[in-house]
């Protein structure tokens, strides 16, 4: 199957924040710091089909909004004190969804591989709506 097209978008004005080739069964990662703790969470997808499926996330503590919610994936320690979830495994509707980058050290990120791109340091405003899609080729 030919790699999709991982874009992120400015909901209102279209500016392309970011944009990767993602073949199928390859994986990327949106992370934050928690806006209380100031510890990363990140949440980890994979083109699956050319779906986009949540597989896993990484929570270091069980701070505010931070939680694993039973029968959703299974939890297991990191080693470090924090936990994965892993076995998600949701697929999300429509392969896209918002997200209101945090202003400031939450620093919104997506990472590829490699390479890793800031959502809170590029968009025009503060609360603006970015929208993350998984597209065919």
């Amino acid at each position: 199957m030919p790699a999709a097209t991982l874009s992120v978008t400015e909901v209102g004005s279209g500016r392309t924040l970011a944009t990767f080739d993602v073949p199928d069964g390859a994986g990327w990662c949106v992370l934050w710091h928690h806006s209380v703790q100031g510890f990363e969470v990140a949440d980890c997808y994979e083109n699956r089909d050319g779906r986009m499926v949540l597989v896993r996330a990484h929570l270091p503590d069980f701070a505010a909004g931070l939680d694993h919610i039973p029968g959703r994936g299974r939890q297991v320690s990191d080693g470090q004190g924090g936990y994965w979830i892993e076995d998600i495994d949701e697929a999300v509707p429509g392969d896209a969804y918002v997200l209101r980058p945090g202003a400031g050290f939450v620093d919104h990120r997506i990472r590829m591989g490699e390479a890793e791109v800031s959502l809170s340091g590029q968009v025009s405003r503060a609360r603006a709506r970015v929208r993350i899609a998984l597209t065919g080729d």
